[in-house]
């Protein structure tokens, strides 16, 4: 398995390229995840990102011309790279099997390669813990590196337009991947005191803090399929997310807590609405827990035991 993200990070494809990994040994595989690079003899390849693995796709197909290729779109792939990206392109004409995160991500494909494409949703499964939600706060999490394409001071910018009695906090969970945002999450912080930086954390507190929130909220400009939105899903908690198709693909196109992307005042409306609106709030939390069964770790583990069984055979 190869994923451009280093050994360590808490990168979306570093952590979902550990969660296959562990999911494929399960089901009685021998996996090795490498980073940009295919090392040594392998019956099967699986390539997170069609871009930025298209160097180790191409120097696979090289080794193994007939041997069996998976490529996963993971996000900036599929919603930036194609269908400019020669590279992108290449890697989803050699491959055997596209794999989608979600559903939208199958109809943005061309036919040639719809017709190779299986959507594998990620699971999620809660610590056995139980976290009650704050008291004295209403507090809302983000879970965003700070990069510009996760847009992740918008949740603290609608929560300065919330009325003086509003009792929402935001909690933001997330590393600096690009510096110029380090200073302005600390400007905010200054100014905004319904908002808080924690910095990077650990995946267990994410999950405690994900637990105990009132919401999640999802700001990106674009996604491959989020999975921490099937973890805010599973832990029973809505989520607020934009309007774009990543997260259509995983919430439905009919879901209630959508706002417009870098909509501040759409967000605010959203935010007030979950606080102040029982009937709201109960929609949103009961959609979510319709949807829970979509992102369980049995029904991703029996997704790909399906799709390795073509290969295995």
């Amino acid at each position: 398995m190869v994923t451009p993200a280093p050994a360590r990070s808490r990168l979306g494809n570093r952590l979902t390229a550990n969660r296959w990994a562990r999911l494929l040994r399960s089901l009685g595989h021998d996996v090795r995840v490498t980073v940009d690079e295919v090392a040594g003899p392998a019956d099967l390849c699986i390539a997170l990102h069609a871009r930025r693995s298209a160097k180790a796709v191409a120097a696979y197909r090289r080794a193994h011309p007939h041997g069996p290729l998976i490529v996963a779109l993971t996000g900036t792939d599929l919603y930036h790279d194609l269908p400019q990206s020669r590279p992108a392109i290449r890697s989803l004409d050699e491959a055997d099997w596209i794999v989608a995160l979600q559903s939208e991500a199958v109809r943005l494909l061309k036919p040639q390669w719809r017709a190779k494409a299986e959507v594998i949703y990620q699971s999620a499964k809660p610590p056995n813990v139980a976290i009650s939600p704050l008291r004295r706060v209403f507090e809302i999490t983000v879970v965003a590196h700070l990069r510009a394409v996760k847009d992740p001071l918008r949740t603290a910018m609608a929560a300065r337009l919330l009325p003086q009695e509003s009792r929402i906090l935001v909690t933001h969970l997330g590393a600096v991947l690009e510096p110029a945002f380090e200073p302005r999450v600390r400007r905010e912080m200054q100014r905004n005191p319904r908002y808080r930086w924690l910095g990077d954390r650990p995946h267990w507190q994410v999950w405690r803090y994900l637990m105990r929130s009132r919401a999640l909220v999802v700001s990106s400009a674009m996604e491959g399929g989020a999975n921490v939105i099937a973890e805010a899903i599973v832990a029973g908690t809505p989520v607020l997310a934009t309007r774009v198709s990543g997260n259509i693909g995983m919430l439905g196109a009919e879901y209630p807590g959508y706002f417009g992307y870098r909509k501040t005042d759409e967000l605010a409306e959203l935010l007030r609405r979950l606080e102040q609106d029982v009937a709201f709030r109960n929609k949103l939390t009961q959609w979510c827990r319709e949807l829970r069964p979509r992102f369980s770790p049995a029904r991703e583990k029996a997704a790909w035991r399906s799709l390795l069984r073509q290969f295995t055979k």
